[in-house]
């Protein structure tokens, strides 16, 4: 199939856009001046349903409405648009709209490591055990999240970017550290990169024989938005063979796949994509945040969980909205959170139950909540860490 990316430069040209309203259509073009606009035609044309647009997923997941920035925002950018206000004016409106938006939630900056005095951009070391690596051939993605937690990657500010065009400062970091045994590739997706980008990374990292790393990570959507990318892309091939390179080096590869609904997994070439994977020797892991509007359903992560177990990958984690972007628009409460979880969890085989939920991202680590109890002469929700920053937090309950 061939590859069409659409933006808010192009968007309109395509067949489908005539069905949308009026108003629609001006939210999705005044809300991504604000946060990024990117789909694909595999998106459009496949996964979409049209004729349902009202309550649509996969719609709700790849286009702009108003709620997303809040609506004195949305009414002060569109007066400043449509009175044809200087591009400065405009500009510097949507600068502190992206602001008011938390760009870097749970202290992200903070978790940027120094090596002999050096702050090595493009890095994040938050957890003893893993190193998060931005490569910059990576920061963009296949189609963008309108929930997306990593907004202010694709909007060319660096600023309010993670990226990294270099390799050394990663491996003289992974030298210097011998507590961490896991480096995760993310961005943006990864694989967004070619086979010969990706490998020239991975083949840094292999070459440098960093005996205490142990698991190389991918995180990515391209199964969701792009599953041809390794099954008729140029080099898909050539994708395949860098995976089962890290799996022969004697690493263990885990492909982290974002699914957030059913019908991502319900194409043939989805399919496809996630066999070629599992051949390579990879172990492929899913997660998802919970979303309004797209997913806040029980019988939706039953299905998905089933579903993912029966294709052979491991349910990971349930993701609370994080408190970025449009997050005001798609969050549920923590309550509605653990009995979604709970509901589906409870209709799914043990097989399935190595998923973690609902987990919440924030600045002191993970923290997944395990129940809602009377106690201390109240309601009081039962907590954990599965990560933190301090690693002695990891597995002590709280209230």
């Amino acid at each position: 199939m061939e590859y069409k990316v659409y933006t808010l430069k192009n968007i309109t040209s395509h067949p489908l856009w005539a069905q949308l309203s009026p108003a629609r259509r001006e939210d999705i073009k005044i809300v991504g001046r604000v946060l990024p606009f990117r789909t694909n035609n595999y998106v459009l044309d496949q996964l979409i349903d049209w004729n349902n647009l009202s309550s649509d997923p996969m719609f709700a997941l790849n286009f702009h409405h108003r709620g997303m920035i809040g609506d004195a925002a949305y009414q002060s950018l569109k007066a400043l648009i449509l009175k044809k206000a200087p591009h400065a004016q405009v500009k510097e409106l949507i600068y502190k709209i992206r602001k008011g938006l938390n760009p870097q939630p749970g202290n992200q900056s903070g978790s940027v490591p120094v090596l002999d005095g050096e702050r090595l951009q493009g890095i994040q070391h938050k957890y003893k055990e893993t190193v998060l690596f931005f490569p910059k051939k990576g920061q963009t993605c296949h189609a963008y999240c309108t929930f997306c937690f990593r907004w202010a990657q694709f909007i060319k500010d660096k600023e309010m970017a993670f990226t990294s065009k270099e390799y050394d400062g990663l491996i003289r970091y992974l030298k210097h550290h011998p507590e961490v045994t896991d480096l995760l590739i993310t961005g943006g997706d990864p694989m967004v990169m070619s086979a010969r980008s990706f490998s020239q990374l991975i083949d840094k990292v292999l070459d440098a024989n960093i005996t205490h790393l142990k698991t190389i990570r991918i995180g990515s959507k391209s199964l969701a938005y792009w599953p041809y990318r390794f099954v008729t892309d140029p080099d898909a091939e050539d994708m395949l063979k860098v995976f089962t390179k890290i799996v022969k080096s004697g690493l263990n590869l885990s492909f982290m796949a974002h699914f957030t609904h059913p019908v991502e997994l319900s194409k043939d070439v989805v399919k496809k994509a996630i066999t070629l994977i599992q051949e390579t020797g990879a172990i492929i892991r899913t997660q998802s945040p919970l979303v309004k509007h797209v997913n806040d359903d029980p019988s939706i992560w039953e299905e998905m969980w089933s579903t993912q177990v029966r294709l052979g990958m491991v349910p990971y984690y349930m993701f609370m909205a994080r408190d970025t972007g449009a997050h005001q628009y798609f969050s549920i409460t923590l309550e509605n959170a653990f009995t979604i979880f709970n509901e589906a969890y409870k209709k799914v085989s043990g097989l399935a139950r190595t998923v973690r939920g609902p987990i919440m991202s924030a600045s002191p680590g993970k923290v997944q909540m395990e129940g809602i109890v009377e106690a201390n002469g109240g309601q009081q929700y039962v907590l954990k860490f599965v990560q933190g920053r301090n690693p002695d937090w990891v597995g002590l309950p709280f209230f």
